[in-house]
């Protein structure tokens, strides 16, 4: 190399080394380093601000809420069909007093039982099993409309499955309890399970107006 090429080397070096290390202020013995004027950059696209997404749950007290997985009966292929895993909730309407039966599946959130508790529906045990309950919706709108639908939901043990039972009855009789107050008929009195009670002489009374 010669002396030429050696003076542009070094002379390069010093240019990396200058646009490399921080600048230092030659009066600070210290040495500390010179903060760095702050640099504003505006965006190439602004974002807007997204809306706030309700829900529904907002307006709505969560009255139980439980680990289950939920099946659909297809009918077409007369089979079982997995709808998702996640936690099985019962709402209550703040204003109303109505309550619905939401799941959303785990990660997704994506809805997969919509629907409230009415008079019609009865858990049924599912054959071979104590951990799940097959019951029947006329309106279940977890596909956005309106369907009828056979559905099964599994725990993970006996005694969640008990427990669902349980407080699903409650459900079902304070929602009967409004259906009646709306109807402007007496509210029968119910034991803990969700049971009408009646004497015996106005049991024939209870069954037509049941009917």
């Amino acid at each position: 190399m010669n002396e030429e090429e050696k003076a542009v080397t070094t002379e390069q070096v010093r240019i990396a080394a200058r646009l490399l290390l921080p600048a230092q202020n030659p009066d600070n013995e210290d040495g500390e380093v010179e903060a760095s004027p702050e640099v504003h950059f505006e965006p190439v696209v602004k974002l807007e601000q997204l809306e706030e997404v309700k829900t529904f749950e907002e307006d709505e007290d969560v009255m139980f809420k439980i680990r289950a997985k939920l099946f659909r009966f297809d009918k077409p292929t007369n089979e079982w069909k997995e709808r998702g895993t996640g936690d099985a909730k019962l709402l209550q309407h703040k204003v109303t007093k109505k309550i619905r039966m939401l799941m959303r599946r785990d990660k997704t959130h994506k809805i997969c039982a919509n629907h409230y508790i009415t008079q019609e529906m009865k858990l049924t045990a599912n054959v071979g099993s104590d951990r799940s309950w097959v019951y029947q919706v006329l309106a279940d709108f977890a596909e956005g409309e309106a369907r009828p639908e056979t559905l099964a939901i599994r725990f993970g043990n006996s005694e969640n499955a008990e427990k669902f039972k349980q407080e699903f009855l409650k459900c079902q009789a304070l929602n009967r309890a409004l259906e009646n107050a709306e109807a402007g008929n007496e509210p029968k009195a119910q034991d803990a399970s969700g049971e009408e009670k009646g004497s015996d002489d106005d049991e024939e009374d209870e069954e037509e107006t049941d009917l």
